[in-house]
């Protein structure tokens, strides 16, 4: 019996020495901040349909905007939407300048080993691109000396460039539409970007065609601080629920596997 109380004695007493460390009893997560708020703050880029762009409504739409869509109304919270160039994203997240980052963003293990990604919302393959008088039928035939090849600057297009035509010059823009434009005017010979975006790219663009062959597949996560694991696994428990009850495919298939939004939006 003193065998217990003693036990009891020193819990209670380690119960209060924790209480009385500073913010201990009363730390809050990110998720705790996002309902008192009533607000899920949220990074994105208005890189081009079909991720994150301006309708023919001045609307913003696309798929990851729709997704976080669905996840404020489901936390009953507000969105509220901020607009970065690429590059900049990642230092205004680690800024504080939001919650989480909503882009097409492959958790590279640079970038893992300062944010904590979501598990992957689905997979894309990466592409090269070029204008339709070009001899090329493959990405390999692009890896040669004197050949311009252009990809998102900070993003793992650039990287693939690097990777795989370590023979071609590597030419970085700020977003994947101001590639494809500097394509189409002929101030670089080829691009990398996803099937996705080529395919948006060269219903644009008449003068451009999509070369053959899938240079990498990568996972596509969202993005938060590495202190936000509750976020980062409420993010994963919400990929799981709409995987599971068939809206993220719809969603991937409406968005990246077809023009179906372009009758839509455009």
């Amino acid at each position: 019996m003193k065998l217990f109380k003693s036990i009891g004695k020193a819990l209670a007493v380690a119960t209060i020495a924790l209480a009385a460390l500073p913010g201990l009893a009363s730390a809050e997560t990110e998720m705790d901040e996002i309902l008192q708020r009533g607000e899920l703050r949220v990074g994105v880029q208005t890189q081009g349909a079909p991720v994150s762009f301006i309708n023919k409504n001045g609307e913003r739409t696309g798929l990851a905007i729709e997704i976080v869509q669905m996840m404020a109304d489901d936390l009953g919270v507000k969105l509220v939407l901020q607009d970065y160039d690429w590059k900049g994203l990642i230092p205004a997240l680690l800024a504080g300048k939001f919650d989480l980052i909503a882009a097409d963003m492959t958790p590279t293990p640079q970038r893992t080993a300062q944010l904590l990604f979501s598990r992957p919302f689905f997979y894309q393959d990466t592409v090269a691109f070029t204008g339709k008088e070009n001899p090329a039928t493959t990405w390999q035939d692009l890896n040669k000396e004197g050949v311009n090849v252009g990809g998102v600057q900070g993003g793992t297009y650039v990287t693939a460039i690097k990777e795989f035509l370590p023979n071609a010059t590597v030419k970085e823009f700020a977003s994947g539409p101001a590639t494809a434009q500097a394509l189409a005017a002929g101030r670089i010979d080829a691009a990398l970007t996803d099937l996705g975006n080529a395919q948006t790219y060269v219903g644009e663009f008449t003068n451009l065609k999509i070369v053959d062959g899938i240079i990498t597949r990568e996972p596509l996560a969202f993005a938060t601080r590495a202190e936000n694991s509750h976020l980062k696994f409420w993010m994963d428990n919400y990929f799981e629920l709409i995987s599971a009850n068939g809206k993220l495919d719809r969603l991937v298939k409406y968005w990246w596997n077809s023009r179906d939004w372009e009758a839509d939006h455009k």
